[in-house]
C-alpha cells in the first residue's frame, strides 16, 4: 500500500495544476510564448502586430502628360470639341426651323383700311345748336367750340345735315340753307374741323338713285350716271391724303346693288348707311326689334363696305343696346346726335344741379340726368377706343352665334343674340338680352368656345374683371363684350 501511495503522489506532482490567471501576464499588449505555459518562470512576453501608418500624400495639381492620361489620351479632346461645336450648330438649326415655322406659318394679313373704313361717325343738324349759348355764341360757333370734344369721345368723322338745300346739283353747290348763315360761315367749320382732326361728310341733296318701275312692278337698277357725275366731281376735289368719298343711305327695306358700273375699275359707291331697325312711325315692340337685329346678323352687311345706324324707333331701354350693337358690327357706325353727348347741355345740367336754391324742387331729378349723362358718355368712350385699338373689332371676321338660353327663361321672351367678332387667336363675344326679363347661357350652347373670359363693357358700365360663360346672367336690355381666353392664359 505504501508502494501504490508513492506512485500516486509522483504523479500528482508531475501532473501540471490549473494555470493561474496572472501566469505570463507580464504586462498589457504582452502574450505568453508558445510552450512556456506550463511554467511561471518561463513565461515572456510578445508585442502584438499593428500595421504602420501609411505617409499622407500632399495634394499637387496634375502635369499635362497626367491629364492626357487621365482623359485617355489627345484624341478625347478632339471629340469633345467636336461634340461642343454639334450641339451649338444642332442649336442655331432649331432656332432657324423654329423661326421659318413662324414666318411661314398662316396668319391673318391686316386690311389696309380708308380713313372711312376706320373713322366712327357722328350724324347731326348744326342747327341743333342755335338755341344753345355759349359765351354768346350760337349756330355754327357752338359747333366749332365742341369740335375738340367730340374728337377726344374718339369721334372721327362728322355728318352735316341740313347745310345746303334738297335742289343742291352737282352745278350748283353753293345753295346753303336760309338758316345756317353764309358759305364763308360753312368753310370755317370746314377749317376748324380739319384742326380738330376731325373729317366732314356734307349732306348735300336727296337723289331717288332707282329709276322708274319697269313693267313687272320691280325697280330698276339704280341711276349710275348720277352717282358717276357726283364721283366725278369729288374725284375734282380730292387728294391722297384727302379722298372725297360717295355715301348713300339707305331709305327701303331692300337695298339694290350699287356696285355694278358698265366702266372698268370705277366704284360707284364708298359707303352705304344702312339702318337696323325698319322705319315706323311707332316705337317698335322688343320682338320686331330682336327679329329686326337677328336678320341683319344673319344676311351680313354684303359687298361694299357698311356703315350702321339706327333707323327706326325703340325703346329708351334699348338705346344702349343698340349703340353697343353698331360699336361691334363691322362696319363703321354713324351715331346720331344725342342730347348726353353735348358738352354745353352737361355743363348747364351740373351748374344747374349744383345751385340748391334753384333746384330745391327736384334735386334727386337732376343728380340722375347727369349720372345718366355721365354712364352714356362712359359707354361711348369705352366701346370708341376699344374699337379703335382691337384689331378684331375693327376689321376681324364675323360669326353669327344662334343658341338658346337656359331653362329658366320665359319662352315668350327674346332669345339671347350673339355673334362672335376674331382676329387671329382674339375674339370677341357680344351678347345682346333685347327682352325685359333675365338669361342665363345655357353650359353647351358654344362648347368651342373658351369657357373663361374678361369682361370690355356693358350696357350698365358696372361689370368689370373675369367671367365664366357658364354662370353668366343676362339681365334685360342688357347688351355685354366679353373678350375671350383659354384658362389659366389671362394675366
Amino acid at each position: 500500500m505504501e508502494q501504490t501511495d508513492e506512485k500516486a503522489a509522483e504523479v500528482t506532482d508531475s501532473t501540471p495544476g490549473p494555470m493561474p490567471l496572472n501566469a505570463g501576464n507580464t504586462g498589457y499588449d504582452s502574450m505568453p510564448a508558445p510552450g512556456l505555459s506550463g511554467s511561471v518562470g518561463g513565461s515572456e512576453s510578445a508585442p502584438l502586430l499593428i500595421p504602420e501608418p501609411e505617409p499622407v500624400k500632399q495634394w499637387r495639381p496634375m502635369s499635362r502628360q497626367e491629364l492626357e492620361a487621365a482623359a485617355g489620351g489627345p484624341g478625347w479632346r478632339k471629340v469633345r470639341c467636336y461634340l461642343v461645336l454639334l450641339f451649338w450648330l444642332a442649336w442655331v438649326a432649331m432656332l432657324a426651323t423654329s423661326i421659318a415655322i413662324i414666318v411661314k406659318s398662316p396668319r391673318p394679313e391686316a386690311k389696309p383700311l380708308k380713313w372711312w373704313q376706320k373713322s366712327l361717325f357722328y350724324q347731326l343738324q348744326p342747327d341743333m345748336f342755335m338755341e344753345a349759348q355759349t359765351e354768346g355764341s350760337k349756330g355754327i360757333n357752338a359747333l366749332c367750340e365742341q369740335l375738340p370734344y367730340l374728337r377726344s369721345l374718339g369721334i372721327g368723322a362728322l355728318i352735316l345735315e341740313g347745310l345746303f338745300d334738297k335742289e343742291a346739283s352737282p352745278l350748283n353747290l353753293t345753295v346753303t340753307g336760309e338758316r345756317l348763315g353764309t358759305l364763308p360761315q360753312i368753310e370755317h367749320l370746314l377749317r376748324e374741323s380739319s384742326k380738330a382732326g376731325l373729317k366732314v361728310v356734307l349732306d348735300f341733296c336727296e337723289l331717288a338713285l332707282l329709276g322708274p318701275q319697269d313693267v313687272a312692278g320691280e325697280p330698276s337698277q339704280p341711276s349710275e350716271t348720277t352717282l358717276l357725275v357726283w364721283r366725278g366731281v369729288f374725284k375734282e376735289f380730292s387728294s391722297e391724303d384727302n379722298e372725297r368719298i360717295v355715301v348713300v343711305k339707305q331709305t327701303r327695306d331692300i337695298l339694290p346693288p350699287l356696285n355694278n358700273s358698265s366702266q372698268i375699275n370705277v366704284t360707284l359707291v364708298d359707303l352705304v348707311m344702312r339702318s337696323i331697325l325698319p322705319t315706323s312711325p311707332l316705337l317698335l315692340s322688343t320682338e320686331e326689334v330682336a327679329d329686326a337685329i337677328e336678320t341683319h346678323l344673319q344676311t351680313g352687311g354684303g359687298d361694299i363696305w357698311p356703315s350702321w345706324t339706327v333707323g327706326g324707333k325703340a325703346s329708351h331701354d334699348l338705346k344702349n343696346l343698340l349703340l353697343v350693337l353698331m360699336m361691334t358690327l363691322p362696319g363703321s357706325p354713324v351715331i346720331r346726335y344725342d342730347e348726353e353727348m353735348d358738352q354745353t347741355r352737361n355743363v348747364s345740367l351740373r351748374l344747374a344741379s349744383s345751385n340748391g336754391e334753384q333746384n330745391s324742387k327736384r334735386p334727386d331729378s337732376d343728380a340722375d340726368k347727369e349720372k345718366m349723362k355721365r354712364s352714356a358718355v362712359a359707354l361711348f368712350t369705352s366701346l370708341s377706343h376699344s374699337r379703335a385699338r382691337e384689331e378684331a373689332l375693327l376689321y376681324g371676321s364675323f360669326t353669327f352665334l344662334p343658341f338658346n338660353a337656359s331653362s329658366n327663361s320665359t319662352p315668350s321672351s327674346p332669345p339671347i343674340l350673339a355673334f362672335l367678332r376674331s382676329w387671329g387667336c382674339v375674339h370677341f363675344l357680344i351678347l345682346l338680352n333685347v327682352g325685359p326679363e333675365f338669361h342665363a347661357l345655357d353650359p353647351a350652347w358654344a362648347p368651342s368656345l373658351p369657357e373663361a373670359g374678361v369682361f370690355v363693357t356693358s350696357t350698365g358700365m358696372d361689370r368689370l374683371g373675369s367671367t365664366s360663360l357658364y354662370t353668366l346672367e343676362l339681365r334685360p336690355h342688357e347688351a355685354i363684350v366679353i373678350k375671350l381666353f383659354e384658362a389659366g392664359s389671362y394675366s
